[in-house]
């Protein structure tokens, strides 16, 4: 009995950790649209903040990169795919959405993805997910239909939405392969090498989508207008990179490496949430009563998945052995 109460203990602790770090990634991925909108506006193109951004981040993350080298050995496709999807096909989706309509609106449609999540979970790894979680997605979408005001015949720019629902697609392959190799405890991929080598293939791709020798660099050296206030750009996009890039990467893989993809996909709704009320308060991106309310849906979605779903056991050695890993692999099932 002493020894399931400990075990029980560390997971509540290990689920604890693992939420606060979902919401911490939900809070710096939610400030990147405030802050790179001033930029577009300000003359430059979607694709070339999307590219600062990322370059950027890698640069930042470079040292841990060469660290984590032998990753480009044993798991190219994993970071390959990460690049690919989790960090150049989520960002360019997302930041050439934010220039064709508001913040939240873009933000609140990326976030079907725990939706497209769960069914990844349940139909391809064949994995059962709980009641909650799904209730939690049927509320969220319900929010999002709100949100984006469906009874109006979607108003909003069809291209703008467009790009937005591809962000969507793309964020499933941030959670589904922020997870993968988790099962594997200590011979699991270092998270953070994944996000650095994720972060230089992105750089790649976008260098040669973006090309960013094109970039009206002098826009860097001046001010941005938010609102009526002059921001200094640089200010701007040192925020984009170290904060809703860096930290928000590292610790949205960390928080999905505790929870589950659908779990902490769900969650991160809350990113939506936090964009749209700073938008408001920022950019002055006003939102109907019935997107108010439908943002509220949203975090109630987030809240009632996180409360009942089961969060993974800790991956460490001390808090899981091999029998644990086997309980948790029958009672799960195992991941292609």
């Amino acid at each position: 009995m002493p020894v399931h109460t400990s075990q029980g203990s560390q997971d509540n602790r290990g689920r604890g950790v693992g939420l606060g770090l979902a919401l911490a990634s939900a809070v710096a991925f939610g400030g990147s649209g405030v802050a790179a909108k001033p930029l577009i506006e300000a003359g430059l193109d979607p694709l070339h903040v999307v590219w600062l951004r990322v370059a950027g981040a890698a640069l930042v993350m470079l040292p841990l990169a060469v660290r984590h080298r032998a990753l480009v050995r044993q798991r190219p496709a994993l970071l390959a795919g990460f690049g690919l999807l989790g960090v150049a096909g989520v960002q360019a989706c997302y930041f050439a959405a934010i220039s064709r309509i508001p913040v939240g609106v873009a933000l609140l449609v990326e976030y079907l993805a725990p939706a497209l999540v769960l069914g990844w979970v349940r139909f391809v790894q064949r994995r059962p997910v709980t009641r909650a979680a799904a209730l939690g997605v049927v509320l969220a979408v319900g929010g999002l239909a709100c949100v984006v005001e469906v009874w109006s015949g979607l108003s909003f720019d069809a291209v703008g939405l467009v790009l937005a629902l591809g962000a969507a697609c793309c964020q499933v392959g941030y959670f589904v392969l922020s997870d993968q190799g988790s099962e594997a405890g200590e011979a699991a991929p270092d998270p953070l090498g994944v996000i650095a080598y994720g972060l230089l293939v992105g750089a790649l791709v976008l260098t040669v989508v973006a090309r960013p020798w094109t970039m009206d660099w002098s826009v860097l050296g001046g001010s941005a207008d938010m609102n009526g206030t002059s921001v200094l750009a640089a200010l701007l996009l040192g925020w984009i990179v170290l904060i809703a890039t860096v930290v928000a990467y590292g610790t949205g893989v960390l928080s999905v490496r505790r929870l589950s993809p659908q779990v902490a996909g769900v969650v991160a709704c809350l990113e939506a949430v936090i964009a749209t009320v700073l938008a408001w308060v920022l950019l002055g991106e006003h939102l109907s009563t019935p997107q108010i309310v439908g943002g509220s849906v949203v975090l109630l979605g987030a809240f009632i998945a996180q409360s009942s779903a089961p969060a993974k056991p800790s991956d460490g050695p001390v808090a899981r052995g091999g029998s644990e890993l086997e309980r948790e692999l029958s009672a799960h099932g195992t991941a292609p």
